[in-house]
């Protein structure tokens, strides 16, 4: 028996039973979408994060502090020390150490700005003027926050582009005070508008904060001071020339640190951009791994429906075997019948779920599921291993019913009513 007339007896025989092969199809459009809708879900998600640290600056490193200790000497939180002061990072700067294009500290609160009739929740920067070149942001409007400005303990403000557009809604932020209040409300302050910042994208987070003068929110705070009396800060960004080791760059600044602080272990952590893109990519990977294994599972099931509807087709078809075995068919063109038949279900059923699968996944990309943002990408490689799966489990799923067909008597068969 040719292919061709193989593929002719196959459909011939689905389109008797068409609500019976459109209920097996079903199965592998639901398997084979699954895959590939889950896939881009994954992949979307492992890109939002890339492009969230990649949208911190570029050649960045992250000195953080160690972990607190209570008086009972149990370790709290990594970051939630008080070990990294404004002097540290001053350290940093004037080490020259090679490798090193420039270094900001900041300190992050939660607050609240208003401005006449309208309010938002903004995160507090405290930084200094190298913060826009280190974090590679750039201002829209106005200036950012000068030395001047840090050695007065101005109350100048620079308001992230998301921030900006809350509050003034018209775009006449520059010059106007906007009153921030922090530390859980008990402190506010007025400031003036000196700059707005170019929208960052992304998740948007940048864009909701705001940037004051390091000293400004420091002298306001006294939780901001180590025990030792000295300014702490949450946080000093290292950006590295272009092609510059990182790793080289990162024992450097932990030398000097270590040295500074007197302590043979690190109180404090160094963490590079590439460092949190391998960690990201890991989780990623791993609930990519997870969601395509669940999807895998359903094209799994559409298979085994597969083999359940050829097994009783079988069952059913015995006369009808009986009678080609009869006139000469070979036990080759008998299972060619059902295999073709198998995996005609297979590969229709594969070609609508990557139509399916596609639309979905292009649907949803860009749309909100409950408040949360969705990103998809579209793997072609996932839409050819769908269809090649789609396709073998076919295969695989028709070889046995096939099998048991080519192998019935004949004459048993013709007497079979």
């Amino acid at each position: 028996m040719s292919l061709r007339d193989a593929a002719a007896i196959a459909f011939r025989a689905l389109n008797s039973n068409r609500l019976r092969s459109a209920l097996t199809t079903l199965g592998m459009i639901i398997g084979v979408s699954s895959v590939i809708v889950l896939i881009a879900v994954g992949q979307g998600s492992q890109k939002g994060v890339e492009d969230r640290i990649r949208g911190l600056g570029a050649n960045l490193l992250f000195v953080r502090p160690g972990a607190a200790q209570d008086t009972g000497g149990a370790r709290g939180q990594q970051g939630g020390g008080a070990t990294l002061t404004l002097a540290d990072s001053e350290a940093v700067a004037a080490a020259a150490i090679p490798g090193v294009a420039g270094v900001a500290p900041q300190i992050t609160v939660p607050a609240q700005a208003i401005a006449g009739g309208n309010n938002t929740a903004v995160t507090i920067v405290g930084t200094t003027p190298a913060y826009t070149t280190v974090r590679s942001s750039p201002v829209a409007d106005g200036d950012f926050i000068s030395d001047a400005d840090v050695e007065r303990r101005a109350l100048t403000v620079v308001l992230g582009s998301a921030v900006a557009k809350s509050l003034y809604p018209d775009g006449d932020a520059l010059g106007q005070t906007v009153r921030i209040t922090f530390g859980g409300g008990r402190i506010g302050l007025n400031f003036r508008v000196v700059g707005t910042m170019a929208s960052r994208g992304g998740t948007g987070e940048a864009d909701n904060y705001v940037f004051v003068p390091l000293p400004t929110i420091q002298s306001r705070l006294n939780f901001l001071r180590n025990p030792t009396g000295q300014v702490f800060v949450q946080q000093i960004n290292v950006q590295t020339g272009d092609k510059v080791d990182q790793q080289i760059v990162s024992a450097a600044v932990s030398s000097l640190l270590l040295q500074r602080h007197g302590v043979a272990a690190p109180d404090f952590t160094v963490q590079s951009q590439e460092d949190l893109l391998g960690a990201a990519g890991e989780v990623s990977r791993t609930l990519s791994i997870l969601l395509g294994s669940v999807a895998g599972i359903s094209l799994l099931v559409g298979g085994i429906g597969v083999m359940n509807i050829m097994l009783v087709s079988v069952t059913e078809r015995t006369r009808e075997i009986g009678i080609r075995a009869a006139i000469g068919a070979r036990r080759g063109d008998i299972m060619s019948q059902f295999v073709a038949e198998a995996l005609a279900l297979s590969i229709v059923g594969g070609l609508l779920g990557v139509l399916l699968g596609v639309g979905v996944a292009v649907g949803l990309n860009g749309r909100e599921v409950s408040g949360q943002a969705m990103t998809t990408v579209i793997q072609p490689w996932s839409i050819g291993v769908a269809f090649a799966v789609s396709g073998a489990i076919g295969v695989l799923s028709g070889i046995y019913p096939a099998y048991r067909a080519s192998r019935l008597d004949p004459i048993a068969a013709l007497r079979n009513e």
